[in-house]
Order: C-alpha cells, then structure tokens, then sequence
C-alpha cells in the first residue's frame, strides 16, 4: 500500500472554496474561522508568492451574512444555557470563540436574564439539591458546589442550590 500523495498547496480560490464550505456546514465566528483557515494553510501551505489575505476574506463573508459573531454568541450562550451552564463559562467560551465584547450584548443580556433558569436546570440534569433523593452529607454538598462553580454558575446560586432539602426548589 502506498502513501497518500500529498495534497496540493492552496491558492485563493481554494482557500475561499474552503472558507464557503465550512461556514455552510456550520455556524461560525470571525475568530473560529480564521482559526479554521489558519490550521488548513499550516497543513498545505500556500502555493502563491504574497501571502494569504484572511481578513479580507472573513470580512467579504461577514459582509455577505454567512459569518455573524453576534448571531453566533446569541445561539451559543443559548444552547449554554439550555444545558444548564452559567454565565461564567459560558462568556469563556464565547471569549474562545473570538466573540468582541461589542457583538456579546445581546448574548450577555439573555445570559443574566436566564441565570437562575440555568441553574435549576443543571440542578434537575445533575440532581442536585431538591432534585436529589436525598439529603446529602456535608462532602456530598462541596462536590455539588464544585460541580456548580465548575458549571459557571457563582457561589451565592450554587449555595442556594445545594443547600435547597429534597422536593424544595428555592426562590429567585
């Protein structure tokens, strides 16, 4: 068996045949496809003299509606929070995603809208609190406060939560 012939450098119309093929697969960031551009020219490298223009054509897609950091950050820190994740680690990762601060308001916005829907959801997944069966010891209690701080969630809601008896769910 012989090995794979090594795959052709990119020029720029492959490199915006790639561009175009990811952003229509899936939802995406400036920074998350730029990520994307980068990893595939360090894998093949680039068969022109001048060097690759990223910015140009992450910006020309932006223009064109198939990137939208805004967009992205309100989709991703709502799936975050369905999930029952807290603010805290959902910003990190919108932060990963290479969202501006300026395009994360609205995100951040519904983020502390739905805290404490968030929390009772990771509640309910991890059966915490008044979804356990029953009263936990005090090391059982740090674990699930961990596993909150963990979550993102921040220390008042994460007390609240576990210290909450069996079949009591706590007031906002």
């Amino acid at each position: 068996m012989r090995p794979p012939r090594p795959k052709k450098p990119l020029n720029p119309e492959m490199l915006r045949e790639l561009a175009l093929h990811y952003v229509g697969r899936f939802a995406t960031s400036r920074g998350k496809l730029r990520d994307y551009l980068g990893r595939k020219l360090r894998e093949r490298g680039w068969a022109e003299e001048d060097g690759p223009d990223l910015d140009t054509l992450i910006e020309r897609l932006a223009e064109l509606g198939y990137v939208d950091d805004a967009g992205f950050a309100t989709m991703k820190s709502a799936a975050m929070a369905r999930r029952g994740l807290g603010a805290r680690r959902i910003g990190e990762a919108l932060r990963g995603a290479g969202i501006a601060e300026d395009d994360r308001t609205v995100a951040d916005e519904q983020m502390m809208a739905g805290r404490w829907e968030a929390a009772e959801r990771f509640a309910r997944r991890k059966r915490i609190g008044p979804y356990a069966a029953q009263r936990p010891d005090q090391a059982l209690r740090q674990k699930w406060v961990g596993a909150f701080l963990r979550a993102g969630h921040d220390m008042d809601v994460a007390r609240r939560w576990v210290e909450a008896a069996p079949g009591e769910v706590p007031e906002e």
